[in-house]
Parts: structure tokens; C-alpha cells; sequence
């Protein structure tokens, strides 16, 4: 028991270690994961799983792929998928046959596996995986549309992929029984409409129940957790697989449901596929055994260039041919195709199976399976930035702000911030208060910030910093606390004071944003300061002048606001965060409009 406690402690530290490890890098997290689970596994024997979970190994890693597979169907909403063009219908309707069929003749011809081994692992590998693709995109910086085709390519494609390892393992081992592929093709397709029924039933009853107050809030959570395994495992009673099929499909119908309940619980969820995806992967790191490479063969390492430059550039490029996707998003697709550990595992067990059958090339699957999860993981992590960055498919190259009310001093703010090259965009309701910005060439989004509409019109990627300036504190708090778990909640600011433990009347820290300025100075507070003539300034740290002169040459009631520093994030000077000048920084500050000499001119960038 102690023993188990310990290694699952392990896997926790070193799957969530690699994944800070990666923030602080920018190294893709995937590999960092492989390389820990390998290290902890095979190469030091720290941790043992098969010897620590025996036979509920298997059984654990399914459920959790289950429950990754739903909170990633949580993310697909229609309306992404209306802008890939119908690129990823393509890539579902022609990609999975061509894929499959390219890749058992590179298995065939190159990879040397008898003719039913190589069809069945090409179905395997027509799947990528949102264990891998996820964590990929989440660290990458790509242009919308392509990020959209990948996300779902890897969550939709990811059950097809054991489905086809089914149809063709199923079709082997029945094949003396008479029966037809036709046969088989017609009862797991009728299995996969039962278990799609299955699961978007699953997702009505949670539609029906939560809204009507049949779910405590409190259980809301726990009780989706619970459904989402029940679907899976009653699903794979249907027929071995389809659970994976259930599953998405229950998190898709319940993204494009609009259940406000799932709102509240989206972080949660979030937060456990974030621990499983790390758990998962270390875990089977863990399972690979390194004397499998002693198999290895240089055909072997033929068929895994096939692969990588043939294999899926064909697959998407005919996929995508008279599409509307550009060339350059075209290609990307087509290089980034990593295949998680759990393509290890399925492989693992269809070995098993094959072997069983006579097959004896089956155990050259797991050599095999390993080879391609490595060598997909280094060229696509690694190489993703570059590649994105060489076909001109990134998104914004530098993250800017979003600012929420048109007010003179959030205008002023932004013209500001313009001049300094740094991307902002204002937002608000009223089409008359945006007229200065429109003026000044500043962008604007004319629109509620808290509309659904928005999500499709405002690309929220493109800004690393919100911060709300209505003249309405509490919608500014309202605002704050709906984008703080996308941005993050030292991301988020608004004008008003910190809350203080002995005002009662104030709102906690928890609902608000961070305040601006070190006195967090109210709405009220700035609408006088602005009629007073009081603006901003911009003032450039140099050797010569450092941080503590140009705070002697300020006027005395003049704040900080906001430091900019090249190549580093946008940071406020709040209640909570001071930071610290350096050479090279610029300092904009809010000031009267009487002060020392200095303090009155802009100093030029």
C-alpha cells in the first residue's frame, strides 16, 4: 500500500515537474514527459507499473484516456469547426482510409510486417491523440484555423484509430467462422451508432437534470465524472472500443448544448485532465521496455522517415485538396502528427492478441509503436515553432492588452501604448465612446465582452493582459472574474482599490481583478484626475537614469502604471506586484499636469 502511495506521488511530482518545467522553457512538455517516465522507469527502476498496479494497469489508463478524450469533446464547439473550411470532415471522411491504407503499405513494403500485422497497426497509427496534441498546442503559438483543424483531428480521429485496430483484429481472428469484411464492417457499425446513442443520451440527461436543480451544485462536478465513466465502460460492454467513440461524442453534445452549468465546472475539469495527461504519460513511459530497441532494424528506421514525409503529408494534402485552406496551414497540418504512449499500449495489447493467433510479427508491434511515439514526439515538439514560424501560420507574433470601457483615461492609455508599438484593443458597448480610438487608429471591438458572440469574434489570443476601466467597479470585477481562468488571475486588472480584511462592503479578492496602481485608485478618483489634466508619460531607464532618479524627477503624487520590458510580459504596478526598473525598461506613469521639468516631456524609446 505504502509502496503504491509512493509511486503514484512519483508519477504526480514528475508528470506535473515536466509540464512547469516546460512553462518555464518552452520546451514541449511532451518530451519532457517521455524523457521523466523513461529516466523513472526503465533506466533507474524507480518506478515499476505493471509490478505496482498489476492488472488494474490497464483499466486505470483507459478510463483516464476516457476522460481526456471528454473534456477535450468539451472544447469542440461548432462554430470552430464551421472555420476550418470543412478540413476536418475531410480529414475524418478521407484521411482515415488514405491514411490507413498509405501507412499498411509503408508497414508492408518498408517496415516488413506480414500483410493482417501491417493493416492493423496502420489503423492504429491513423490516430495522433490529444494526450500529445494538446499539451502541443497549449505551448505553441499557431494562427487559429489550423490550431482548430489539429485539436480536432486529435480528439475525434483518436477513437477511429482503435476502431480500425478492431475492425481489422476482429476480421483475423473470425476470418475461419466465414465471416465477411462486410459482415464485420455492418456489426461495429452498428455497435458505434448504439454507443454514439449511448453517449449523446448521456449528455441529454445531464442537459435535462443540472439545469432544473436535480444536482446540488456541489455534486455537479463529481456527478459528470461519474456519468462520463459509466458511459465509457457500459459503451465497451457494446462492443470492446466503442467506449472512447461514447465518450467523445457525450463531450461534444454538451459543449454545443449551451448548458451554463458546465461553465463553472469547466476548471475543474481542466485541472484533472491536466493531472491525468501528465499521470497517463509518465506512467506508460514507464511500461516501455528498453530491450525492445535491441529488435530494431534500419528498415525500421526506413519506415519511420515513410512515415514522417510521406505517410501524413500525402494523407492531408489529398485530404485538403480543393479546399480553402491555404497552402501554408495545408503543410502544417500535414508535419504535425505526433502519436501518444497510449499508441504504445494498444499496440502492446494487440500484440498479445496476435501472437495468439499465430501472428508472429504481432511482438515487433511494440518496437515498432515505441520507435514512432519517440521519433513523432521529437520532430513535431520540437520543431513546431519553427515550422509555424518559416510558413508565416503563427498567431499574433506579441501578445498585447485588452482594455474593457472606452473612457478618456483607457483611451489615453492605449494611444499611449501605441506609440510604444505594443498591440491593444479597446472594447466597448457603445459605438460613441470607441469614436477617439476609431480616430486615433487605435483597434476596438464594438460589442458585450461578455457575449457568446464574442468568443467567435474577438480572438482572445492574441492578448496576454485584460484590464477593465468601466466606470462601473463591479461589472469591472464581473468582467475580471470571467476571463481570470483563461488569462490567468494576476492577468486580469480594474480600477478600484484592493479589498481590505476590515471594509466588509468591499468585494473580496476572489470576485476582482488585480487593482491598478499601487494605491489602487477608484473609478471616481481617476474621473477627477483626468478632468484635472493629469496624463500619462513614458519614461525610458537608462545607466545614467536610473529607476530611482526618474522617481525623484516625478511629481510627488504621480503613480507607476505599467512597465514595459523588451521580449518580457506586459506588468503592472498594482497592490499586490511592484516590479523592479532595469536598464532598457520603459515606465509609463499617470501624473498633474504641474511637476518638475523632467517630468513634464515624454522621453523618447
Amino acid at each position: 500500500m505504502e509502496q503504491q502511495a509512493l509511486v503514484i506521488a512519483l508519477i504526480g511530482a514528475l508528470g506535473i515537474g515536466a509540464q512547469w518545467v516546460a512553462w518555464r522553457t518552452g520546451w514541449p512538455a511532451i518530451a519532457l514527459m517521455l524523457v521523466a517516465g523513461v529516466i523513472a522507469g526503465p533506466v533507474t527502476g524507480l518506478i515499476d507499473p505493471h509490478r505496482t498496479f498489476g492488472t488494474l494497469l490497464e483499466p486505470l489508463v483507459s478510463v483516464a484516456v476516457a476522460i481526456i478524450l471528454f473534456e477535450g469533446g468539451l472544447s469542440l464547439n461548432f462554430r470552430e469547426l464551421r472555420r476550418t473550411d470543412g478540413a476536418v470532415t475531410r480529414l475524418l471522411l478521407v484521411g482515415v482510409p488514405v491514411g490507413w491504407l498509405l501507412g499498411a503499405l509503408a508497414c508492408y513494403y518498408i517496415g516488413g510486417l506480414v500483410w493482417p500485422v501491417a493493416i492493423l497497426f496502420a489503423g492504429i497509427l491513423v490516430v495522433t491523440g490529444p494526450t500529445v496534441v494538446l499539451p502541443l498546442l497549449r505551448q505553441s503559438n499557431i494562427a487559429p484555423r489550423p490550431r482548430a483543424i489539429l485539436k480536432w483531428e486529435a480528439i475525434v480521429n483518436d477513437p477511429i484509430g482503435a476502431l480500425c485496430g478492431v475492425v481489422t483484429y476482429e476480421y483475423l481472428r473470425r476470418a475461419g467462422e466465414g465471416v465477411t469484411i462486410t459482415q464485420l464492417l455492418l456489426s461495429l457499425l452498428a455497435a458505434s451508432v448504439v454507443s454514439g446513442l449511448i453517449g449523446y443520451g448521456a449528455a441529454r440527461a445531464v442537459a435535462w437534470a443540472f439545469p432544473r436543480g436535480h444536482v446540488p451544485e456541489y455534486l455537479k462536478a463529481p456527478v459528470l465524472l461519474v456519468a462520463v465513466i459509466g458511459t465509457f465502460v457500459v459503451s465497451n460492454l457494446v462492443q470492446q472500443e466503442t467506449g472512447l467513440l461514447a465518450v467523445t461524442v457525450m463531450g461534444v453534445a454538451l459543449a454545443n448544448l449551451r448548458l451554463d452549468s458546465l461553465r463553472d465546472i469547466h476548471p475543474f475539469k481542466e485541472n484533472v485532465t491536466v493531472l491525468l495527461i501528465s499521470g497517463v504519460f509518465v506512467l506508460l513511459s514507464a511500461t516501455l521496455n528498453l530491450g525492445v530497441l535491441e529488435r530494431f532494424e534500419w528498415r525500421f528506421a526506413a519506415f519511420l522517415l515513410a512515415l514522417l514525409f510521406l505517410v501524413r503529408p500525402a494523407t492531408v494534402l489529398l485530404s485538403l485538396a480543393f479546399t480553402r485552406v491555404p497552402w501554408n496551414e495545408r503543410l502544417l497540418v500535414a508535419w504535425i502528427a505526433p502519436r501518444g504512449i497510449v499508441a504504445v499500449a494498444i499496440s502492446g495489447l494487440f500484440a498479445l492478441r496476435l501472437g495468439n493467433l499465430g501472428y508472429d510479427d504481432g511482438s515487433i508491434l511494440v518496437t515498432l509503436s515505441f520507435a514512432v511515439v519517440v521519433a513523432t514526439i521529437v520532430a513535431h515538439g520540437f520543431s513546431i515553432g519553427a515550422v509555424a514560424r518559416l510558413l508565416k501560420v503563427t498567431g499574433a507574433t506579441e501578445r498585447g492588452l485588452l482594455i474593457v470601457g472606452a473612457t478618456p483615461w483607457s483611451i489615453a492609455l492605449a494611444a499611449q501604448l501605441r506609440q510604444l508599438d505594443v498591440p491593444v484593443t479597446i472594447c466597448d458597448t457603445s459605438w460613441q465612446r470607441l469614436a477617439p480610438a476609431r480616430r486615433g487608429g487605435i483597434d476596438s471591438y464594438h460589442g458585450e465582452i461578455l457575449a457568446e458572440a464574442t468568443e467567435d469574434r474577438l480572438d482572445l489570443s492574441r492578448y496576454q493582459v485584460l484590464v477593465a476601466t468601466t466606470d462601473n467597479e463591479a461589472y469591472n470585477a464581473l468582467v475580471c472574474n470571467e476571463f481570470a481562468p483563461e488569462l490567468g488571475r494576476d492577468n486580469v486588472y480594474q480600477l478600484g482599490a484592493g479589498t481590505h480584511e476590515d471594509d466588509r462592503r468591499a468585494l473580496p479578492a476572489s470576485l476582482r481583478g488585480r487593482a491598478l496602481f499601487t494605491s489602487g485608485h477608484g473609478v471616481e478618483e481617476i474621473v477627477r484626475r483626468v478632468d484635472d489634466g493629469w496624463a500619462f508619460r513614458k519614461t525610458r531607464i537608462t545607466d545614467k537614469f536610473d529607476y530611482a532618479t526618474a522617481r525623484a524627477d516625478m511629481a510627488d503624487e504621480a503613480d507607476m502604471l505599467l512597465l514595459l520590458r523588451k521580449g518580457a510580459p506586459l506588468r503592472f504596478f498594482s497592490h499586490a506586484s511592484r516590479p523592479v526598473p532595469q536598464s532598457g525598461d520603459t515606465i509609463i506613469s499617470f501624473g498633474p499636469p504641474a511637476g518638475p521639468r523632467r517630468a513634464q516631456q515624454e522621453v523618447s524609446v
